[in-house]
């Protein structure tokens, strides 16, 4: 499986890199954990519905999710934000 970033998510984390490292620091575990198992339980990995019913999600933590779609065998992460912040998105 390879992974890939949208650039808007490049984006997002090197804006989280600089102002939140230790978010940056628990993006980085679940991400490597998501590269090992997709399907980990502290992942919440799980196929989203409605205008995003072709992508999936996984949490980062409590409030923060990232989003992405399969490509074959590609992986993309296209969005990441608060749950209020990925959700709501048309």
């Amino acid at each position: 499986m390879n992974i890939s970033f949208s650039a808007d998510v490049i984006r997002e984390l090197k804006q989280i890199k600089a102002k939140h490292p230790l978010l940056h620091k628990k993006i980085k575990k679940q991400l490597k954990l998501f590269a090992e198992n997709p399907r980990h339980p502290s992942l919440r990995t799980h196929k989203l519905q409605g205008n995003l019913s072709d992508s999936w999600s996984i949490s980062i933590e409590r409030n923060i999710r990232i989003l992405f779609y399969k490509n074959n065998e590609e992986v993309v992460f296209f969005l990441i934000g608060t749950h209020e912040q990925v959700y709501k998105r048309k």
